[in-house]
């Protein structure tokens, strides 16, 4: 027998799902695990039709159950009866849930979908939509009703985007949005009223870890329902971060839980008195406790589970950039230009004795006060706070002391520092920057580990997790950055991993392959930085959280460590500051200092400070290259920094194989032609070499090129080949020979390619000429004889020339060339011809140079044919 149940004391959902799950399951019965809510009462009362197509446990013989369906639970302790069958061997259990996990209470079927979203509904909707399956329209009005119910008319924090979607699809199958609202709009009874009266007369507040619970209780002689209703209303009202109300309603004590912090997580709050829910909303039915036992027992689960509120150590700053009290003013501006930072600690001996600002100094220095002491003019009037200070202390203090600026410190030791904005954006989004509330933040962590998990394969999943796992051995904070993160939010692939380390990059990789012995380590100490290079050749790069400051344009930077925000801050672009936390108390965690999520929704490119094309000229390539592949638009403050820096010259100062590299880089993407388009318009290949331009004939080779490369690439030739030197052909296709020489020595190519891209290069040229020549007059080549040309050209030339061919059978000569000809030998060696009296020597290389010939040219096709060959000419 197969059977479909759903939690104790079932709501709307509980019993939408229950009817969606009959349409994958036709044969199961559908059996309440316990009682209903009293708005479902109701509706049943008022269906009987529909409600005889639901049993009680009593109904059936639970020994003959080998199939147990359960929706809109996973939980135990909440099924009721049917808690025996799935502890019995050999009973079958597919779960369909939304809940969170709860640990040890959590069953585990041979069929789970288990999915964090507002309603067990929308995981129906979804398969259904999969499996072409429509429900009809009463189907979909009860399944929209249980939406409804759950996410609070799609408006509670714990709605998702696939809520969303199911609504829409329930409503085109016909769901009756007038029937949704008949059943759920609460009917405001005097009951009701007076209910919602003792709650707000009883409302109370507990503080725990710096936090407001807030708590109301009620009594009514009789059952009253929409007691989540109530609470809602009460919550709303009063504007509370979290609410329990306790109600005794005919002689039954009930608890429901809301909250919009996720500090105070409900489901837990409420599994202590056999509830359960999410951990924005919860409810319990306690049937062993008063409610003045209930009531006294609550400070004690709420200090058990309520979660400290932020302190100052979750969003300072480490290590903090500091200025020696021997410092003059002039040396302290300098510092504030390099670290690019707006306030800094001045400390004597390791303590924190002032705080100066870039404003300040860069007054005094108007002043003419540059040789001058910082300590001379430093704020001396101050705050230090410890680590464990709660951030709501130090918002108080912004506002009382107007102090912008607060250093950390533990036991007279400076171990980080806040700043006004750290404050603000918490005060706005919550813990951490994410740039969401905490409601959103949470989903959306759950979002971006289930967007990980599904976009990555298995393998790759693991290695994020063992990469968490070992900063939380070490203590240090973990993060995937860069355009990995990107091209994620973006669902695109990219299998290039950058960790950022919030610490030792190098001891953290070091302590990677303690763990991992089959990778190996290299270390890169000048810049903090590591690669794990794994058997299979794969790399991760690991990089110690650090600053970068530029001595000059265009030079390499210099390294100090530094905070992950800081980190952060030195790269491109604000699409590329985005980091997910990979430590397990927060994996999915999604860091965004600086737009990155805004800029990617826009689909703009925007560097991160006006100078930023001024400190690294290579930046202007990585712009148009990414604005180009991700089909954005730099953005219009950034593209006219842009041609600042373009028309300053900077890029000259960029050393040729950073130029060559991101060249490269560009060459290997598949927007290449748009690309240097682009490059064009910004006059930026004039910086490869003045004379380089993009014609209409040289786009038109790139479009002939294209098509022989994927040609050659089908051909499936294990030979080394550069796909980059092929394109660099193309481009300088217009060059003179002096130009393209020039052109070699600017960019640092090494010997092999550069002989490639000139001595070659023009020998091909003249081949191709001929060649055209000879086709055009009817006086084609023997294969041997063009092969004789060719042969010393690499594969990447005779790409090259077989794109420069129009006509059909000079490109058809090639292409012989390179898939046939030059994989052509003789089957007769130099030991056969030895076995047949020929003396060896310089008459050796001239018979096999004979043979092969023949053989080009179709005079012999085998070993004894070459053999009466030889015979024949070689006498």
């Amino acid at each position: 027998m197969e059977v479909i149940s759903a939690h104790l004391n079932a709501d709307f959902d509980a019993f939408g799902s229950m009817l969606a799950a009959s349409k994958l399951y036709p044969e199961a019965t559908l059996v309440f695990a316990g009682g209903q809510g009293r708005g479902l009462q109701e509706f049943c009362r008022k269906n009987p039709g529909l409600a005889e197509r639901f049993k009680n446990p009593g109904d059936i013989n639970l020994d003959e159950i080998t199939r147990l369906i359960l929706v809109d639970v996973r939980r135990k302790s909440r099924i009721g009866p049917f808690a025996q069958v799935a502890e019995r061997p050999g009973v079958d259990i597919h779960i369909f849930d939304h809940h969170e996990a709860s640990g040890a209470d959590d069953l585990h079927g041979s069929q789970e979908h288990i999915a964090a979203v507002g309603a067990a509904v929308t995981i129906f909707a979804r398969l259904f939509e999969e499996r072409r399956i429509r429900p009809t329209p009463e189907e979909a009005t009860l399944m929209m009703i249980g939406l409804h119910e759950d996410t609070n008319d799609l408006l509670s924090s714990s709605t998702t985007a696939d809520d969303c979607r199911a609504a829409a699809f329930l409503l085109s199958c016909g769901a009756e949005l007038n029937t949704v609202g008949d059943f759920l709009a609460p009917e405001f009874t005097v009951e009701k009223v007076q209910l919602l009266h003792q709650m707000i007369r009883t409302l109370r507040f507990i503080p725990v870890h710096e936090v407001e619970v807030a708590i109301a209780q009620a009594s009514a002689r009789n059952y009253v329902g929409d007691l989540a209703e109530l609470t809602h209303k009460l919550r709303d009202m009063k504007n509370l971060d979290a609410l329990i109300v306790a109600a005794r309603l005919a002689g039954r004590v009930f608890l429901v839980g809301r909250s919009r912090i996720p500090e105070v997580p409900m489901d837990r709050i409420m599994g202590e008195f056999g509830g359960g829910g999410h951990a924005f909303a919860a409810s319990a039915s306690v049937r062993d406790l008063t409610l003045i036992q209930v009531l006294d027992r609550l400070p004690s689960v709420l200090e058990k589970h309520v979660r400290h509120s932020c302190v100052a150590a979750d969003i300072m700053s480490s290590p903090v950039k500091s200025i020696a009290a021997t410092l003059t003013i002039g040396q302290a501006r300098e510092l504030f230009n390099r670290y690019n930072v707006n306030a800094m600690p001045v400390l004597r001996e390791g303590t924190v004795i002032g705080i100066v600002t870039r404003h300040l100094m860069d007054k005094a220095f108007y002043h003419g006060l540059e040789e001058a002491l910082v300590t001379d003019y430093m704020d001396a009037e101050f705050a230090t706070v410890p680590p464990d200070t709660p951030v709501k202390v130090l918002q108080e203090m912004l506002l009382e002391r107007n102090q912008r600026f607060f250093p950390i410190v533990e036991n007279g030791e400076l171990v980080g520092a806040l700043t006004r904005t750290d404050l603000l954006r918490q005060l706005i989004f919550g813990q951490r920057t994410s740039g969401e509330k905490p409601a959103e933040n949470l989903e959306r962590r759950r979002q971006l580990a289930r967007q990980l998990r599904s976009q990555l394969s298995a393998d790759r999943m693991e290695l994020l997790e063992a990469i968490g796992s070992v900063g939380d051995e070490m203590g240090v904070n973990v993060l995937v950055v860069g355009g990995f993160v990107r091209d994620l939010l973006l669902r695109q692939e990219n299998f290039d991993i950058d960790i950022v380390v919030d610490g030792d990059g190098i001891a953290f990789a070091e302590r990677f392959r303690e763990h991992h012995p089959e990778c190996r380590v290299r270390a890169h100490a000048k810049f903090h930085t590591a690669v794990l290079i794994f058997p299979d050749d794969s790399k991760v790069d690991v990089a110690s959280a650090r600053w970068e400051y530029y001595l000059s344009p265009g030079a390499l930077p210099q390294v100090e460590y530094a905070s992950i925000k800081n980190d952060l801050y030195r790269r491109d672009f604000t699409i590329n500051t985005l980091a997910i936390s990979l430590n397990r108390r927060d994996f999915g965690e999604l860091l965004d200092f600086f737009g990155g999520q805004r800029d990617l929704r826009d689909k703009v490119i925007r560097v991160l400070h006006n100078l930023s094309f001024v400190e690294d000229p290579t930046r202007i390539f990585r712009a148009i290259r990414l604005e180009q592949r991700l089909g954005f638009r730099i953005g219009q403050n950034t593209e006219a920094l842009l041609k600042s820096a373009v028309r300053a010259g900077f890029i000259d100062k960029v050393a040729g194989i950073r130029l060559l590299n991101e060249l490269i880089i560009i060459f290997r993407q598949g927007e290449v032609v748009q690309t240097l388009r682009r490059m064009a318009a910004l006059d930026v290949l004039r910086f490869l070499h003045p004379a380089l331009t993009l014609t209409q004939t040289v786009i038109d080779l790139f479009d002939e090129v294209f098509k022989v490369l994927n040609w050659y690439e089908l051909l499936f030739l294990q030979e080394p080949f550069q796909r980059w030197v092929v394109l660099l052909l193309c481009l300088t296709s217009g060059l003179d020979d002096k130009s393209v020489g020039e052109l070699c020595e600017r960019l640092n190519v090494v010997r092999a390619e550069r002989r490639c891209l000139t001595e070659c290069r023009t020998e091909l040229h003249k081949v191709v000429r001929q060649l055209k020549w000879q086709c055009g007059e009817g006086r084609v080549p023997l294969p041997s004889q063009l092969f004789e040309q060719l042969r010393s050209f690499p594969p990447e030339l005779l790409v090259y020339g077989m794109a420069l061919l129009s006509d059909g059978e000079a490109r058809q000569l090639f292409s012989q060339c390179i898939a046939k000809w030059r994989f052509v030998t003789p089957e007769l060696t130099g030991h056969d011809l030895k076995a047949m009296g020929y003396t060896p020597g310089e008459n050796f290389q001239r018979i096999l140079k004979a043979l092969l010939d023949a053989r080009l040219d179709g005079w012999v096709k085998n070993r004894a044919e070459e053999i009466d060959f030889v015979k024949k000419m070689f006498i």
